[in-house]
């Protein structure tokens, strides 16, 4: 092994840093790896678990959709301990390298068994391992970044997010094909599972090649617990901590395109080319494939929205971040309004398309591309140095926070009738879509009073 010393100042330069296309194609497999997996995750418990005896015990929808929140909630809890550790022990790339490891053995618990213990070890592993390297992950790519070209670092997020939904859309596609697939031979689960391991581990080498070109931000150490004490750390989290609760609730709604809505899809017309000389994989698509949508989506609106869009909007109206964050939370409330309307029909004994799923999915997305990547480059520019992985480990606890939420939804309607009427059918989606117009409503002057402050890591922390 090398013993080359590594980086550990951004290069002055107003070129790319050479350590992002490393970056970039790391978090294409482990997305490719974790939404892989995310994606068939509802139609497994509710459909091939199987029970200590080995004989099918699925769960219901109520419980899977818990369940999967729950799991969502932890992987987004543990960038916490992932953020911390980073910032005060490791620094970032041991960090990942180390939780990626966790990451792995999690994937191989889901591929080695159908029961619940194996599922619930695999889930945990996989919060620990995803969660712990989300922050790093998101933070070692600012740190790429310097005075002199930190001017890309808004394009670059963008190429992040892109390695994200290309993964995520291959996998998407992928793993529900196979679990349908190799299902009759009773593999389907462990090959299903077993893909998106491969590209796990295939992730982490790719992410230890290029540990040379990397820029290594040392551990704060001392100084890190010194920035988080100081009036202006403690206010900066505080700041930073009301807008990632109204934050919460877009995630809440989103996520659960993983969950109420694959369970929404199975039960439309999901016909695409009904035309006899075509194999029957290409004229209907699975419940699960339909969450493709997404990222192929992203693929779109993120250069639409870059180029265009901002740019036209901005001629109008100063768009600041907060800005774009409000009018993402009002189109989030609008795709569960669509929801809402689907489900009506379904209720009233229809079977509508899935092309109305697709233009909830349109607006959805919309409203993902103005949150979320804007989240990611706002989270990172608004820490101090040392702080932050830190920093991004709190955002990220707003997707916590929504899936609790959303989890906890679902066991009310799983233990108590009264909740189990009120929002059944189409109600329940009205519910969510309400709750999003109001925090939507009341994160306006949130918006229009915040300070923006911009931090990159060769820049004066004072």
């Amino acid at each position: 092994m090398s013993s080359r010393p590594y980086l550990t100042v951004p290069t002055a330069t107003t070129e790319l840093p050479p350590g992002v296309p490393y970056i970039v194609a790391n978090e294409a497999a482990e997305r490719f790896s974790f939404y892989g997996m995310r994606a068939i995750l509802t139609i497994f418990m509710t459909s091939y678990l199987l029970g200590p005896d080995g004989q099918l015990a699925p769960m219901s929808d109520a419980e899977a959709s818990k369940i999967y929140h729950r799991f969502v909630f932890g992987a987004y809890l543990f960038p916490l301990f992932g953020g911390l550790l980073a910032d005060t022990l490791l620094g970032k790339y041991r960090t990942i390298i180390l939780l990626s490891l966790v990451y792995c053995a999690g994937h191989l618990a889901l591929a080695l068994g159908e029961t619940r213990v194996y599922l619930f070890t695999g889930l945990t592993l996989i919060a620990i391992g995803a969660g712990g390297i989300k922050p790093c992950v998101s933070a070692h790519v600012g740190d790429q970044f310097g005075r002199l070209n930190k001017h890309l670092l808004e394009r670059v997020f963008g190429w992040f997010y892109i390695a994200i939904n290309v993964g995520a859309f291959a996998s998407t596609l992928l793993t529900p094909a196979l679990l349908s697939y190799f299902a009759p031979t009773g593999y389907g689960p462990a090959i299903a599972f077993g893909l998106p391991g491969v590209l796990m581990l295939l992730a982490t080498f790719v992410f230890w090649l290029g540990r040379h070109r990397f820029i290594h931000v040392p551990a704060g150490g001392m100084g890190f617990l010194r920035d988080v004490f100081t009036q202006e750390g403690a206010q900066l989290i505080a700041r930073l901590g009301l807008i990632y609760v109204f934050v919460a609730f877009f995630w809440c709604l989103f996520d659960q395109t993983g969950s109420r809505w694959v369970l929404q899809a199975q039960q439309m017309d999901r016909t695409l080319l009904p035309y006899s000389f075509l194999p029957g994989w290409m004229q209907e698509i699975d419940a699960a494939q339909v969450q493709a949508a997404n990222p192929a989506l992203i693929l779109m609106l993120v250069p639409l929205f870059t180029y265009v869009v901002y740019p036209a909007v901005g001629r109008i109206v100063h768009l600041t971040a907060l800005r774009k964050v409000a009018a993402g939370m009002f189109l989030a409330a609008l795709a569960f309004c669509i929801s809402a309307w689907i489900e009506g029909r379904i209720t009233a004994g229809e079977q509508p398309h899935i092309i109305w799923q697709f233009w909830a999915y349109v607006v959805l997305t919309a409203a993902e591309v103005m949150v979320s990547i804007t989240c990611l480059e706002f989270s990172y520019t608004q820490a101090r140095p040392k702080m932050k992985s830190l920093v991004m480990s709190l955002y990220f606890l707003s997707v916590a926070a929504g899936n609790l939420l959303a989890s906890e939804v679902n066991a009310r309607i799983e233990s108590d009738r009264w909740v189990s009427e009120q929002l059944a059918g189409a109600n329940y989606y009205w519910f969510f879509a309400a709750l999003m117009f109001a925090a939507a409503v009341l994160f306006i002057p949130v918006a229009l009073l915040y300070k923006e402050r911009s931090y990159t890591q060769d820049e004066p922390d004072v």
